[in-house]
Formats: C-alpha cells, structure tokens, sequence
C-alpha cells in the first residue's frame, strides 16, 4: 500500500499523495515543510547593516535627479538626510561616548510639487525598510480611526516583521498638516484628530519603545504587541500647509519695522513666499511647539513653473510620455506626439493651477478614446496632435479640474 516515506501516513489517511522516484509525500509534509522553509528562509534574509554600501549624498541627489524635476534644496536636504541615516545605522560604540542623533525632515509644498514623489524614490533606492503612511486616518486612541502606533505597523511588514531592521528605518508621514490643531485655544474642546494625534507622535519622533499591533489598527487587550524602539527611525514629514503663505506673509510685514523695513520688504518674492517659512510659522499653523521641535530639518519644495512641467513630461525616467508611448507599444504601437502637444498640456496644467498631477489628468482626457479604440483597430501607428488634443479637451468640462 502505498504511504508517504516522512510520515508513514497511508493514501486514505490524507488528501494527496505525491509520488516520487522511490518514495511519496503527502500534503501534510510538503505544507510542514514549506513552514520550515519560510522560517529558515526568514531569519537568514535579516539586514545587515555592516555591508550596507554607503552612498554619498552627492550620488543620492543623482539618483533623485533621474525621477524628480527641480526641487534642488529639498533633494539635498533628503540626501544629506539619508547619508547621515545610513552612518547612524553603522555606528559602532565609541569610546567617547558621543551619539549621533537623528534629524527628523519636514517637507513643506503646494499640492503637486513632489513631496510625495521624493518620498517614493527615495524608497526605490533604499535597502532599509521604508514606508509611506497617511496622518489623515490617525486619532487618538478610542476613537474611530488608527492608533497613531499604528504607523509602524507598515514598517515592521516591510521588514518581514524583523524588529531588529524596522527599528532602523525610514518612516515618511504624508498630510502631516492634516492633523494641525483646529483651534487656537487648545482647551476648548478634545481635537482628536487634530492636537491629540500630534501628542501622540511625540514619543515616535523622540525616541521610545513603543507597542504596535502585528496586524495594524486598534489596539486590545488581547491582542500580541510587537515593541519597537523608534530611537533610530528617521521620520520624514510631508504637508502642503495650505494657507500657511498667509501666515508667512503677516511675519515678514510684522516683524519688520522702519525705512529698512520697506526696503526688506521690496525684496520679498510675494509670489513664492514658501521660501521664507520658519518655524514659528508651523506654531501658526498648528503645529504644537513640541512637534516643531522633533522635526528639526525644516524645508520647502517650489512651486513648478512652466518649464518644470515641460520637462516633467519628458525628462524623468517614468515620465508620463514615455509611460504612454510603453502603453501603446504593449500593443504595437508607435505613438508619437506632434510639435506643440506637449506646450499646449502645460499651458492647461498652468491655467488650471493643477501642478505635476494635473498633467495625467489632462493627458488621461486627450488620450482617452485613442486608448480606447487603438487596441482594436489595426493601427501600428498613432500621432497625437494639437488639433487632436484641442478637440478631446473640448469635449470634457475641464473647469470641474480648475483649481476653486
């Protein structure tokens, strides 16, 4: 009777019986075996820090430059940011006693500049476990939402829920505005979604050992915790602070007081105030003091001017022209884009104050029924022109894209 060679089990005693050269396994050991597989498997794909290859941050801003358009100060920031990050992690015990400290990174921009795309490449570069999490879902504790420990929860997957690698990662918080304080009093009312997610981000970005649950969401009693220390996690923060230009805007006029002043004045570039923020602004805003503190590293991104988004077409490695042209070519065809195109998408961009995202919106409605039609028809060739282009946008209400 035929049974399997590592359990002895027969052919009725188990779902499938597998048969070999000179011996069989049932499902029983292969799914037993599997199980051992993963754990060895897991334990052995633990990062080693000590053969990490260090990149100058002269070669990650390079590598940024490939994907990113413009935004030089943001991209050194980043890339100074996560040089130093890569040294903490190598860091052997010195003699001296003298600890590097991390520095915590805030990203501040118009929607659509990029803060998000850097955080992305970043990631695409990285052999650190790094993940992108949204504020907006967070709440205190108790309430409906996520527990703020609930951001690491992505980390520690990231890592294989290696504990020793996801303590030494890359955390970066999109919409960190979203949770500014929604009063100026902050004991009227419990803001908890608001102060009481920030209070709560205080002990991840200093630095504690703190519960997170495997699985993410809330948290209960009888639910297994994982504690992680947060001390070397970077965290990277993303906000588009929308307003905070008229705050900025009362600083520069308040803080200045004379015939020097009115000169100052003169050379203040009204139309990109962004590039003057501080950290008193964040205070503003509604921030707390304590959470300005903790992100020490404080930057802005640019708003893209015309050339930029010209360039945003064509120029990064996953631009959205070479993104369409792949598209068609799955299928066989040569696309092409006439003189003039690509000008008249940035002038709609421009017009509707939409930024780098709003190009795919537009380029989504021009190219919508060519998409549609092409993969049936027997076209090997395809030309985008402005008539063409003209004519699709026409068709479509783009005031419900424009900007309130």
């Amino acid at each position: 009777m035929d049974k399997c060679s590592f359990c002895g089990r027969t052919k009725k005693e188990v779902n499938i019986l597998i048969a070999g050269l000179e011996g069989h396994i049932c499902d029983h050991c292969i799914e037993q075996a599997y199980s051992i597989m993963n754990e060895e498997l897991g334990s052995k794909k633990s990062i080693s820090f000590d053969s990490i290859n260090l990149l100058k941050p002269a070669e990650i801003k390079h590598f940024l430059d490939q994907y990113v358009i413009g935004q030089d100060q943001a991209k050194k920031i980043i890339s100074v940011a996560v040089y130093n990050h890569y040294k903490r992690l190598m860091q052997k015990p010195d003699p001296e006693d003298i600890d590097i400290e991390k520095s915590n990174i805030i990203l501040v921009g118009e929607t659509g500049t990029g803060k998000t795309l850097l955080a992305r490449t970043v990631a695409r570069m990285l052999h650190v476990p790094f993940t992108i999490v949204d504020a907006t879902v967070l709440t205190e504790a108790g309430y409906v939402g996520e527990d703020i420990e609930s951001l690491l929860t992505r980390l520690l997957q990231n890592a294989d829920y290696d504990v020793k690698a996801a303590e030494k990662g890359i955390v970066f918080i999109d919409e960190i505005d979203k949770i500014a304080r929604k009063g100026d009093n902050p004991s009227i009312t419990r803001d908890v979604s608001g102060e009481g997610v920030q209070q709560g981000l205080l002990k991840l970005l200093e630095g504690s050992v703190v519960n997170v649950p495997p699985q993410g969401g809330r948290k209960h009693p009888e639910q297994k915790m994982i504690p992680v220390d947060t001390k070397n996690i970077l965290f990277i923060c993303g906000g588009a602070f929308e307003g905070i230009d008229r705050k900025i805007a009362h600083r520069l006029n308040t803080q200045v007081v004379g015939y020097g002043a009115s000169k100052k004045r003169e050379r203040i570039d009204k139309e990109n105030l962004l590039q003057y923020i501080a950290p008193q602004d964040l205070r503003s805003y509604g921030m707390i003091p304590e959470i300005v503190g903790r992100l020490p590293v404080l930057t802005h991104l640019n708003p893209l001017d015309r050339k930029a988004l010209r360039d945003i077409l064509t120029e990064p490695k996953n631009a959205l022209v070479k993104q369409y042209i792949k598209l068609f070519k799955m299928d066989n065809i040569d696309l092409t884009f006439g003189e003039g195109v690509l000008d008249f998408i940035v002038d709609k961009a421009v017009e509707f104050k939409l930024g780098a995202r709003g190009l795919r919106s537009i380029c989504e409605a021009i190219m919508l029924d060519a998409m549609y039609d092409a993969p049936s028809n027997d076209t090997k060739e395809l030309t985008i022109t402005t008539d063409y282009a003209v004519s699709k946008l026409d068709r479509i209400d783009m005031k419900v894209l424009k900007a309130s």
